[in-house]
């Protein structure tokens, strides 16, 4: 039939044939083509149809002039939906309950046990000349400086801003000294004097601390300090050093 080609006729059909062919299709292939035609009586006039269409075209401008308007971005009241939320403020950090006079005292002695610890070591790793004292040294400063940063993260938020620092006296002593001479004076100075007391310091307060958060980090640190003062007992037997 003039006008129409069958599936497979004239030009390859990239689509998947189902097998189920619409009703159009049957049309086409029996050749009845009523359905295409137009009644003589439906042809619309000329000038019945440029005015319609006028007409719709001046609607159509219309109604997108009033959607534009009504989808202008009216400032928002304060209070309504479409106002700005403020930001959250982030929560302060501000100090808790005052410590116990006890409580402050551990951090200050605490505080000061582990400046000393890490001060004296960092002199070992260039007075000492002996690979186990430095090996130790290097060992208690990763160890102290961890210890550290916990002891000053809780007590900031006690409130006690100002960080121990190293007992002069100690740290002092051993700058002039190299060597043996070093070594032994470390050993039996810091080493093993300093840790039989920061076990008696830390033991004190997580037996006996008032303030929760002190308590529970001198009983997590209690037992690396009597680790490193079994190490520092070993150390002085090894180098003859005594305190």
């Amino acid at each position: 039939m003039p006008g129409f080609r069958l599936i497979g006729q004239g030009e390859p059909n990239d689509k998947i044939d189902t097998g189920k062919d619409s009703p159009k299709r049957e049309r086409f292939a029996s050749g009845d083509n009523t359905a295409m035609a137009t009644p003589r009586h439906a042809t619309p006039r000329r000038g019945g149809g440029a005015i319609a269409a006028l007409m719709l075209a001046v609607s159509l401008v219309s109604m997108n002039a009033s959607a534009q308007n009504a989808n202008a971005v009216a400032p928002a009241r304060a209070g309504s939906e479409g106002a700005a939320t403020p930001a959250p403020t982030a929560p302060s950090d501000a100090p808790q309950a005052k410590l116990s006079p006890a409580d402050q005292q551990f951090v200050q002695d605490a505080g000061t046990a582990g400046a000393t610890e890490i001060t004296a070591s960092k002199l070992a790793l260039t007075n000492s000349s002996d690979a186990q004292v430095k090996s130790f040294a290097q060992r208690m400063i990763a160890d102290h400086a961890r210890l550290a940063r916990n002891l000053d993260i809780v007590a900031t938020r006690q409130g006690l801003t100002a960080v121990p620092g190293a007992d002069a006296s100690v740290t002092g002593s051993l700058e002039s000294l190299h060597g043996a001479d070093f070594d032994k004076a470390y050993i039996a100075q810091v080493a093993v004097d300093g840790h039989r007391k920061a076990v008696a310091v830390f033991s004190t307060d997580s037996r006996d601390g008032n303030n929760a958060q002190l308590k529970n980090l001198a009983t997590y640190a209690l037992p690396i300090i009597k680790h490193h003062y079994a190490m520092a007992q070993q150390l002085a037997r090894l180098k003859g050093a005594t305190s």
